[in-house]
């Protein structure tokens, strides 16, 4: 299978945004240790970067930030405010706000891992896409699946924990959210996650 350089280019974009997407999974780590800490170091991180864009976009360039955010950006971000790390800071801080911490940890890593995941797996090598999944791809979902499941499982233990958490990360994730799936993701796990009972 052949790659065409604006296909390349494609694949390149999401790996640089999907690891961004893995390391929120750091926040639940550190909320164990610190709670109120990590919700002011996202609060702090989301002012920041949206300072840095507005910077970016009046034409001033912020070492690094800059470079990475558009490296980061697709297509439809060109000239506009990169949405992207925005709502996936919101994403992690609704969830540690709102919700136990084992609910909170799941909730993030379904974000991180399982709609990551489904853009590596899904954007360059997904072949099957049903009308159902408006666009998106069988592998791609398949592999949101297992990595909410494997997460899911790691934190609660629990098969319908798990079970509930891989089937509603699946489900949000295929669609068309755009970058609100970072917002939408986490907090259906969550209150998904609530309703079963944790054992």
């Amino acid at each position: 299978m052949t790659i065409g350089l604006s296909q390349f280019k494609n694949i390149k974009t999401e790996f640089v945004r999907k690891s961004i997407h893995f390391l929120i999974a750091l926040s639940p780590v550190l909320a164990v240790r610190d709670r109120f800490f990590t919700l002011v170091i996202l609060m702090a991180g989301i002012l920041l970067y949206l300072y840095f864009e507005m910077m970016r976009l009046r034409g001033h360039t912020i070492p690094l930030i800059s470079s990475l955010t558009v490296q980061a950006s697709r297509q439809r971000d060109e000239g506009k405010l990169v949405l992207g790390p925005v709502t996936l800071g919101l994403g992690a801080l609704f969830s540690l706000a709102f919700f136990p911490p084992q609910i909170a940890a799941i909730a993030v890593y379904a974000l991180a891992f399982g709609d990551g995941f489904a853009s590596l797996v899904g954007k360059p090598f997904g072949r099957i896409r049903p009308a159902f999944l408006l666009g998106k791809s069988i592998e791609g979902s398949l592999a949101c699946f297992t990595a909410v499941f494997i997460a899911s499982w790691k934190v609660s233990g629990s098969l319908p924990v798990t079970l509930t958490a891989a089937f509603t990360a699946t489900l949000i994730e295929a669609l068309p959210l755009e970058d609100f799936d970072n917002i939408a993701i986490p907090l259906t796990v969550a209150l998904a996650v609530s309703l079963v009972n944790f054992t």
